[in-house]
């Protein structure tokens, strides 16, 4: 199957550093141990930032639906997982749950998922989470984007300015139905550690992103990275 990615125009954000107000702090516990995730690199969704509702991230309501729901039921603790996986984060409102080997493997997807794949779901209008990033240097990045379901539009702010409007490429058949695709591009001005606030929708599952700077070469003969972000067109 060939996949056509739509690209929408990014913006340069107007701060260079995380807001001095910002009280959020980088994910991390007994297992993840590493601190900000690296851009280039992936960024897991369901690291987001510690410091709760407000703050780190915003949902509709206070249960996570998945590791303090779904997955309290035995039914879910699927033996491939853990514990530890079955109730990920289970008393913030980010509702996380994790790639299973018979609702998101037994068919095909356009992409699959590893097993055990953490990932943000039971998505509504208006939730956000942030991310503490470290960026290796200034300059435009490609996403792309783990995620199932609709093809929607999702937003990122960088230090708490509009950076980019990214479009899922195609729907897939169900929730449990993955693909990986290019969204759309982002332009970091400054290196160093930076605040990522991604904004998103009902209708999707999301797993992680991953970044990749674009250098002039990938652009094309002619073409500077201010002209991938204003075309709006694939590189």
């Amino acid at each position: 199957m060939q996949i056509t990615c739509v690209y929408v125009t990014t913006a340069v954000a107007s701060y260079s550093a995380v807001p001095a107000d910002y009280q959020g702090k980088p994910f991390t516990d007994a297992v993840h141990k590493t601190g900000p995730p690296n851009i280039p690199g992936i960024v897991q969704c369901a690291l987001y930032d510690l410091g709760g509702e407000g703050v780190a991230y915003h949902d509709t309501d206070a249960v996570n639906n998945g590791s303090g729901k779904l997955n309290l039921d035995p039914i879910h603790q699927k033996a491939h997982a853990s514990p530890y996986i079955w109730h990920f984060r289970q008393d913030e409102g980010v509702d996380i749950s994790y790639v299973k080997d018979g609702a998101d493997l037994s068919h095909t997807n356009l992409v699959s998922p590893h097993i055990n794949q953490l990932y943000i779901g039971w998505t509504e209008d208006g939730e956000w989470c942030n991310y503490t990033v470290n960026v290796a240097q200034p300059g435009t990045y490609l996403i792309k984007c783990l995620y199932a379901h609709q093809a929607n539009t999702v937003t990122f702010d960088v230090n708490g300015k509009p950076a980019a409007s990214c479009r899922l490429p195609v729907p897939t058949a169900s929730y449990h139905h993955w693909n990986f695709a290019e969204i759309g591009t982002i332009r970091f001005p400054e290196g160093g550690l930076q605040l990522l606030t991604f904004h998103y929708g009902k209708g999707n599952n999301f797993a992680y992103f991953q970044f990749e700077q674009v250098d002039s070469k990938s652009l094309g003969a002619g073409r500077t990275e201010r002209d991938a972000e204003n075309s709006g067109a694939p590189f």
